[in-house]
């Protein structure tokens, strides 16, 4: 399930598969390299991905992209308000929103709406969050930003299944 997910990001949102506005359309990209675990539970095994990934929007509109390390297209995701759609070798999924996509394709609850803002080494504006030393706490998960400035953020879920997403971010060209 979370090769699914993250193989077909946290996912590339394509044209066609949600109506994302001119505003996603004209969003900058942010890529970069990302590995995700999600330990083991008493019901399943623990699952782990690598992945290379671009990821365009905003909480509400956006579009995800993961490939392997090796370059192939792994999954795609978009999503606009009232539904998300991931499409992967498997074929493509619709669901009523990015939560239910994200529930769905990995078992387990993972904020993607938020991610373009941890990303950009802030809390998410619709979730209320708590400063901490070296960056913040939000939905559960405590984001570290203290090596921003070199591309690297990590965010971590202790609540079980504990899940630990790292980040490194490429930097643009000069």
């Amino acid at each position: 399930m979370i090769r699914s997910l993250l193989a077909a990001t946290v996912v590339a949102f394509t044209a066609g598969c949600a109506t994302p506005t001119d505003t996603v359309s004209e969003a900058p990209w942010t890529s970069g390299r990302l590995s995700l675990r999600v330990d083991a539970t008493p019901e399943r095994i623990a699952q782990s991905l690598s992945a290379t990934f671009e990821l365009r929007g905003a909480g509400d509109r956006g579009e995800l992209r993961l490939s392997s390390p090796l370059g192939t297209l792994m999954a795609a995701a978009t999503w606009a308000p009232g539904q998300a759609v991931l499409r992967s070798p498997e074929g493509e999924r619709r669901f009523v929103s990015l939560d239910d996509l994200a529930r769905q394709a990995l078992g387990e609850p993972l904020p993607l709406a938020a991610l373009p803002d941890w990303l950009a080494g802030r809390p998410w504006p619709e979730a209320p969050h708590e400063s901490q030393p070296g960056g913040f706490g939000q939905l559960g998960w405590r984001v570290q930003t203290e090596r921003l400035a070199e591309g690297w953020i990590s965010a971590r879920r202790v609540a079980p299944p504990a899940v630990q997403l790292r980040v490194k971010l490429d930097r643009p060209d000069p």
